[in-house]
């Protein structure tokens, strides 16, 4: 079942994806703190889905699922600075050249740009690019020597000199050039990652960035390698550089609260641009033929298990917003966990588009619509950075050097169960098992306790299945 169509004309199709926003920043997952009304009102006329999943915690894995359908070991793109398989296709060359499209933003795939891969048209903002240009234009002058602008610099700049407010503008122009004719487009923010700063710092009052009992880390028992390398390596990192410390990462609970501070109001400066641009939409008569979807690639642990970022398995890395808007469509809440594996044969599906064979994912259009629909299992892998070594603290005694090695190098497959189980197995680290029903917070790692051998095996059958399905080569240890 596809959505209804309110002409014979296709229906258009924008995606806002901002970077790093976790799933709980809106007042459809339960924060009302987040001023975002903007975003609060797109949930309110949308499906939303309220465990959605990512299939990588890191931008350019995600990026490349989103943007193909396939997972991270399929497309080549297992992690950061890694390229994605030229002979892949992408959602517009999926679409066969139907659609005028358009990406503005942040790209983050080696190699290859947008408008190689599909896409007639890119505005860019990483590197030296058409927003570090038109920032030259305006008199400033840049601070790295090949004509590039840091990204703590970028963050001082007022608000009409933004990022955001910069994108927002090329989007706007982008519909109303193409508002006669079938378009895609890609609306990709930096905000709200790192640095956490920005012209709306002082937007919420400290009370509204509370913890919610959350800042602590998960205790030394049965917590990956890895994570504690991380996490060693960010506090160090905040001890030794006060810009870090200010604007990225914290020690105290202060620290904390202003942090979270910052990275709401990045939210809120998201939430201003995706505002104009929807009323781009209204003024130009097009909402009404336009399918909109608001997603993140990741999340971020903003201080919850002691760690900051993402690029581990915990749910603030993992689960992100995920709204769709139809014309005219359903105004609903989905309970059941999905993935982003799923996306781009969802947007196929109600753009009224074929999907084909290679796509491993299944729409979530009938969800959306109202059929019964079985709740399914999520998959989430994690695969190793190029340059790991670089997160390390420099002399780290946590554990001796061969298991750091190790641990640096961990591959990571993960299954949510419908019931609540959460499995992570590693190859090169300690695996996780925890019941999200009863330990939400993910506090109690019950892998290695000999409590649960019947779900370890049920759920390491279903990733070991998958695995062979989608031709995965990692292999684990028997528990």
């Amino acid at each position: 079942m596809t959505a209804p169509q309110v002409s014979k004309r296709p229906l258009n199709l924008v995606i806002f994806l901002p970077d790093q926003q976790r799933v709980d920043t809106l007042s459809c997952y339960g924060n009302r703190k987040v001023h975002a009304p903007n975003l609060n009102k797109l949930a309110s006329d949308s499906a939303v889905f309220q465990r959605a999943y990512v299939t990588q915690p890191v931008c350019s894995p995600s990026r490349a699922s989103l943007m193909t359908g396939m997972w991270p070991h399929t497309s080549g793109c297992t992690n950061n600075g890694f390229p994605l398989d030229p002979r892949v296709r992408t959602l517009p060359e999926l679409l066969g050249g139907k659609y005028r499209a358009g990406y503005i933003g942040k790209w983050h795939l080696r190699d290859q740009s947008p408008t190689q891969r599909g896409f007639h048209e890119w505005v860019s903002v990483e590197g030296v690019s058409d927003y570090s240009k038109f920032l030259i234009e305006k008199g400033f002058t840049p601070n790295h020597k090949n004509g590039a602008f840091s990204a703590l610099s970028i963050s001082n700049l007022p608000l009409e000199m933004s990022q955001a407010d910069f994108l927002q503008r090329r989007a706007c122009d982008f519909i109303q050039r193409n508002q006669k004719v079938p378009f895609i487009l890609v609306v990709s923010f930096v905000e709200p990652h790192s640095p956490y700063n920005g012209p709306f710092n002082d937007e919420h009052h400290l009370s509204e960035s509370d913890l919610d009992g959350m800042a602590s880390d998960s205790g030394p028992n049965a917590v990956p390698l890895r994570y504690r390398l991380t996490r060693e390596w960010q506090n160090d990192k905040a001890h030794k550089d006060n810009a870090i410390r200010e604007f990225r990462f914290g020690i105290t609970r202060a620290d904390y609260l202003k942090l979270r501070q910052r990275y709401y109001g990045l939210i809120t400066l998201v939430d201003r641009s995706i505002g104009a641009i929807l009323s781009c939409l209204e003024n130009t008569g097009v909402m009404d033929r336009t399918v909109i979807v608001h997603t993140s690639d990741h999340g971020d642990l903003l201080g919850d298990h002691g760690l900051f970022g993402k690029g581990v398995m915990y749910e603030q890395a993992v689960c992100v917003p995920f709204l769709i808007r139809l014309p005219d469509g359903p105004r609903k809440m989905i309970t059941h966990r999905v993935s982003h594996i799923d996306f781009v044969p969802t947007v196929l599906d109600l753009l009224q588009q074929p999907a084909t064979a290679e796509l491993p994912g299944r729409s979530l259009a009938p969800m959306i619509l109202g059929q019964d629909e079985q709740p399914r299992s999520v998959l989430i892998e994690w695969n190793p950075y190029k340059k790991e070594e670089k997160r390390l603290k420099k002399g780290t005694s946590i554990a001796p050097a061969r298991s750091v090695s190790r641990a640096i190098k961990e591959s990571t497959r993960t299954l949510i169960a419908p019931d609540g189980w959460k499995l992570s197995l590693r190859d090169n680290d300690l695996s996780e098992l925890y019941n999200l029903i009863e330990d939400p917070s993910e506090q109690r790692n019950v892998f290695y306790t000999g409590q649960f051998p019947e779900v370890i095996e049920r759920c390491t059958d279903q990733i070991q299945r998958w695995q062979r399905e989608t031709a995965d080569a990692v292999q684990f240890q028997p528990a």
